[in-house]
This record gives structure tokens, sequence and C-alpha cells, in this order.
């Protein structure tokens, strides 16, 4: 039987991490599929950063063809829609926010029973394709629980990519006035001879020596940083504010404090530049279809547990035919940039990057590529979702 209607709820964790992917998932399902989609956020202050449309104080919405609701996560939460209301044909979990008592009740009262997914978190490690479509029967209600993993290999769910993307960038990079207008929007004044990098990133011991040594090097680079922790950083080390258009020239080193943006402007931020460094999910994977060399910054664990997902992610791209001193300098970077060592690693880590950076910009391209074959996990999730229904 055909999926036609999807309810996602969402949890929003460290502002923007998870409302980020759930939020391009619910466009995706509207506009590309033509679904009916309700999104239900427990923070829509922290969501209208990525939706400037939406109205927080509102009790419910639509915004770009999705239904937004508020809800309040944890078993034991009340769940009171209208006495009439039924969910959707799917009802996704995202990331293990713990759907309401109350609604699980619903959903196996329903005429009929919706497919339940956990969508889970983004990860390279081995583990997650024996992990993919498994199955958790509920221990009291008829429902079943199936989690589906994004990833970047075969027997996973792929990455979020929309069907124009590829058209939509080649068309920003062939055209200077969709570029002008970029740098119009943000306030900057791009420099010609300049090395361009976006950093967004979360708050970094490492962050002080990159300045530092950018600041002090023979080359003039350009950084670009949106509003938020690490800007935060940086604006304490230059001694000026973290106000979006905060402009500093230190040496060689000119930064930018430019404004959080929607998620489309930041893809074309992404495009703009000769390097990105990015951070927890959804901007990590808009860095591989940015097809530029990436630094990712990963979300810190406790006792280092974050290092072995990073180590995992880097080897997924060395077998992509990385030459291996282009992979050894992507290695040394981004351990560096993710506290394997101390700050005095990076000066060193960097030039060996920066050396690589047309290899790398030619191998990221080649991965990206490569990644699209494994299709793109919103159709992945229709089509899982079909064979479910009964």
């Amino acid at each position: 039987m055909t999926i036609r209607s999807w309810d996602i709820f969402c949890t929003v964790v460290d502002n923007f991490g998870d409302i980020g992917v759930c939020w391009r998932l619910a466009r995706q399902l509207a506009q590309e599929h033509g679904h009916a989609v309700r999104l239900w956020v427990d923070d829509f202050h922290s969501f209208a950063r990525l939706a400037p449309e939406l109205a927080p104080d509102a009790p419910a919405q639509r915004v770009a063809g999705v239904e937004i609701r508020p809800w309040q996560p944890g078993a034991d939460a009340p769940f009171t829609p209208e006495d009439d209301f039924v969910p959707h044909d799917v009802v996704i979990e995202a990331f293990a926010c713990d759907l309401p008592t109350a609604l699980l009740q619903r959903m196996a009262a329903a005429p009929r029973k919706p497919v339940w997914i956990n969508l889970e978190y983004l990860s390279a490690e081995a583990w997650v394709s024996d992990h993919h479509r498994m199955m958790s029967p509920h221990p009291r209600l008829p429902l079943v629980k199936h989690f589906f993993f994004p990833g970047f290999a075969h027997d996973t769910g792929g990455l979020l990519r929309e069907s124009m993307l590829g058209a939509q960038r080649k068309a920003f990079l062939s055209s200077p006035a969709a570029q002008a207008a970029l740098w119009h929007r943000l306030g900057v004044r791009p420099l010609a001879h300049a090395l361009r990098v976006s950093l967004f990133a979360y708050a970094n011991s490492a962050l002080p020596a990159l300045l530092a040594h950018w600041r002090d090097g023979a080359e003039p680079v350009q950084c670009l940083m949106p509003q938020g922790l690490a800007a935060q950083q940086a604006a304490q080390w230059l001694g000026t504010s973290a106000e979006p258009g905060t402009q500093a020239q230190r040496g060689n080193l000119s930064l930018h404090i430019v404004p959080f943006v929607r998620q489309e402007l930041f893809d074309e931020l992404l495009w703009a530049c000769d390097v990105n460094f990015v951070r927890g999910e959804d901007s990590l994977v808009r860095a591989h279809w940015a097809a530029r060399p990436l630094v990712w910054h990963i979300y810190p664990q406790d006792d280092d547990a974050h290092h072995a997902k990073l180590d995992a992610w880097l080897a997924r791209l060395a077998r992509t035919g990385m030459p291996a001193d282009t992979m050894a300098a992507m290695t040394a970077f981004c351990r560096a940039w993710n506290g394997y060592g101390t700050e005095r690693d990076i000066p060193r880590a960097w030039a060996d990057f920066r050396a690589q950076i047309p290899a790398l910009a030619t191998g990221i391209d080649r991965w990206q590529r490569q990644l699209q074959h494994l299709g793109d996990l919103a159709a992945n999730l229709v089509a899982f979702s079909e064979n479910q229904v009964e």
C-alpha cells in the first residue's frame, strides 16, 4: 500500500543538530514526494533560527508545506491533540526522542497501525549496516519499531539529498550575480586572493592556535564564522563583539562573524568557500554535497567515544581512492582539530592539510559522487515504509 503521510517527532538537541535533520527531511517529503507531513518540535524558538517564517509563539502552523506542531517528549509527557487525531501512515521517532505513551496508544488503536521508525544518528562505523532496519516489538502494545540508520555504505539508509541539489550548486557557481547576492546578505566583501574558509564548530581548544597560525602565516585567509559557540570563542580571542557583522583583520587573517542563516543559504556558503569546517550531522552531510575539502568537528563525548566515530569516517574516505599522502594529511588535521593531541600540533597539521587541498577537492568530489549511488535518505525511507505496510 502506498505511503502518503508522516508524523516526525523531534527534540531540539544542542540547539540545532536534530532539528536541522528533521526539518530538511520534512520539507523533502512534502515538496518532492507530495506527502502530508506533521513535524512535532519541542523548541520553536531554536527552530525559528533555521526557518525564519516560523512564528515561535504560535501553537500550530504551516511552513514550506509542512504542518508544524508543539509537543513534549518523554513517555509520561502529556499528548492531547484533538479527539479525532489519527496518526499518519508513518511515525518517525527521531534520534530516540521517547514518544509519550498516550501517542503509542493512539498508534496501536489506529484503523491501520502506522509504520514506526526510530531514525538514528549518522555514523560511518561498520556495525551500522548490521543494525539497519532491525525490528523491536513493543513489550505491551501491538506495535513494532524499526531502526533506520543514515550512512555512508550499502545496507544503510544513505544521506539526505534533494533531487535538484546538484543543479542548484552548478547554477550558483556559474552565476556571479548569485554569488554577489550571497556576499551582500552576509555583509562580506570577498577577498580575491585569499583562501576562503567557512568555520562552523563547537567551542574548540584548538581554535585559538589555528587562528594565530592563520594570522602569522604567509597566506591571506578569509574566515567566515556563523554566529554560535565557535564565533563567541573567536570574538574573545580577537577582543571584539561576537555579533553578526563583526569584522577584524589580524595579520593575514581576515575574520568575519556572519549571521546564522537558513539551511538553503548555508549550502551557498559552503559552495562559495575553499575549505569548510562543519560540526554535527546536518552540516557534515551538506559539506559532502558541496564537494569541497572539509573538516569535521564531531560532537565531543565522554571518554573520547567520539574518536571512534571520527576514525570510522576517515577510514571510509580512505577507501575511496584518496592518495596516501593526502589521506595522511587529512587524518592528522582532523584528529588535531578534534583534540587527539595538543594545540601545538595545529600549525604543522594545518600546513600539511593546506598543501593537500587541491587533491582533497578532487577526492571529496569523487566520494560525494559515489555516495549518490546509495540513494537519498528520504526516498529510501519511503521505499522501506511502503514495504512494511500490510
